[in-house]
């Protein structure tokens, strides 16, 4: 086991930590250097044979994204805002192996002739970044851009309109980024894992990188692992990897837990019943679970899941852009009807109206954050229905949780 560059432990980092260090002769040792001379279509064929995702939430095969930029230069961003507040992944790459990103992102910018080239961080992340690019020659053309600390700072809109007016809200637009983005111009903006996995790709080749995961989940994926765990840890696994293996892997013990929330703030809860399920879309599906961002909360057996979801879902609305009605009034009335039902309420028409405010804002939103609350809530009330009951008739099945 090693230690990524935030001190959290690094399990399974025979890929993405492979060097010895973030500076250029340690990546160079493990890597070598970066290939050249990519074209856009050599570079797309290597991508969709290789069935890379993207690895910042969707999950969008990252060959089709590329593809949809049209013959003018493009732009790119590198996305490592990471606004999640279980995330560690994107920062602990940025530290650890910010060398893997560039070149990810240099081979993307290559490829599509681009004309402006950004990293988009947080300040702490940006640091090993800019430290990067001073042992580089082929890095000149990368702006660095600091990222606020707000959840919807890494929304890909959002992205682009802090790079142009210094203010991270997203955009109200039908128009696509990758037709009309950064100052009008076709705009790829790829989480900072995703540019590293290309990197990879671009090096070792497609039948390589299927050499790990699964036929439907190619390849590995950094996950942080947090919550009722001994210690929250970063960690690569293959993809498709069941959550039980995770979870063990990295120290926790899935017998001890109620319930797994998978993809973040932004995710579904997986019940203790279901850790056998791969970590993929097709694995998760049922419960309306992708693997996201790559983040894993565990809660204990024993806490009450409506106690743990309510400041979630507050999160959530307070976050908000409070750009459009569903995010200036649907996601603050649906936390509150959440937090009344937490908090012992005996109303029984709660989770009645709590799906209805979920119904309401759903494909109403300027951007995606509405469509994830409301996911994230109506996964509460299911996977912990019976806890919604015990609650709306005055008692709690969490002995750790609320009691009247």
């Amino acid at each position: 086991m090693t230690e990524t560059a935030l001190g959290l432990p690094a399990l399974g980092t025979g890929r993405l930590f492979a060097s010895a260090g973030p500076d250029l002769a340690a990546h160079e040792a493990a890597y070598g250097p970066r290939r050249t001379g990519w074209t856009r279509e050599a570079l797309l064929a290597e991508l969709e044979a290789s069935g890379l995702a993207g690895r910042g939430g969707a999950g969008f095969p990252a060959w089709r994204k590329l593809s949809s930029l049209g013959a003018r230069r493009a732009v790119v961003v590198a996305n490592g805002a990471e606004g999640e507040p279980l995330s560690r992944k994107d920062a602990a790459l940025l530290t650890g192996a910010p060398h893997l990103v560039l070149d990810g992102l240099l081979t993307a910018a290559e490829a599509l002739n681009a004309s402006q080239l950004f990293v988009y961080a947080p300040a702490a992340s940006l640091a090993g970044v800019a430290a990067a690019l001073a042992e580089r020659r082929d890095g000149r053309r990368i702006s660095l851009v600091e990222s606020p600390g707000t959840f919807v700072s890494g929304e890909a809109s959002a992205v682009v309109s802090a790079l142009e007016t210094g203010v991270a809200l997203p955009r109200d637009s039908a128009a696509r980024l990758t037709t009309a983005g950064y100052r009008g111009l076709p705009t790829l903006v790829h989480n900072v894992e995703t540019l590293a996995q290309l990197a990879l790709v671009a090096r070792y080749g497609a039948d390589w990188f299927r050499t790990a995961g699964t036929d439907d989940d190619p390849g590995t994926r950094l996950v942080s692992v947090s919550g009722d765990v001994p210690t929250p840890r970063v960690a690569e696994v293959p993809g498709g990897t069941p959550l039980r293996d995770i979870l063990l892997g990295t120290g926790a013990d899935p017998g001890s837990l109620a319930a797994v929330l998978v993809g973040g703030f932004h995710g579904a809860w997986v019940p203790a019943k279901a850790l056998d399920r791969r970590a993929s879309a097709a694995g998760l599906a049922d419960y309306g679970a992708r693997p996201g961002a790559g983040v894993l909360l565990a809660l204990a057996a024993g806490r009450c899941g409506l106690a743990a979801a309510a400041p979630i879902a507050r999160y959530l609305a307070d976050g908000s852009a409070r750009q459009c009605g569903p995010c200036t009034f649907g996601l603050p009335a649906m936390a509150a009807v959440l937090e009344r039902i937490a908090g012992g309420e005996r109303s029984p028409w709660l989770a009645a109206e709590a799906e209805r405010l979920a119904g309401l804002v759903t494909g109403r939103g300027a951007c995606h954050h509405p469509d994830a609350t409301a996911g994230f809530v109506r996964s509460t009330l299911t996977v912990f229905r019976q806890e919604v009951r015990a609650h709306l008739n005055g008692d709690c099945t969490g002995t750790r949780g609320w009691r009247p």
